[in-house]
């Protein structure tokens, strides 16, 4: 159980630091991090890492494709997590 609670700290904080620097290299008009980066954290439990990344930074709030991918993961993530609950019944 700890590892899993490691795990998801990790991904938070993955996803909210890549939010951060690709919000710098926006402002700076430097190469991104392509949108499959910034959300792989998501399949890994990183949601609200990415999330409030949006919110602190301004980043990505008005891309809705950005957003319509997040929430596919996000969807993703709870199937996987359902399933292996499920089975583990």
């Amino acid at each position: 159980m700890n590892s899993l609670i490691y795990i998801l700290i990790a991904a938070n904080l993955i996803a909210f630091i890549q939010m951060a620097i690709d919000k710098r290299l926006a402002v700076k008009q430097k190469s991104r991090i392509p949108e499959a980066q910034l959300i792989a954290p998501t399949l890994f439990g990183g949601i609200f890492g990415v999330v409030l990344g949006m919110i602190l930074f301004r980043h990505k709030t008005a891309k809705k494709s950005f957003q319509f991918k997040l929430f596919m993961a996000l969807v993703t993530f709870g199937l996987v997590v359902f399933v292996t609950l499920r089975s583990m019944k």
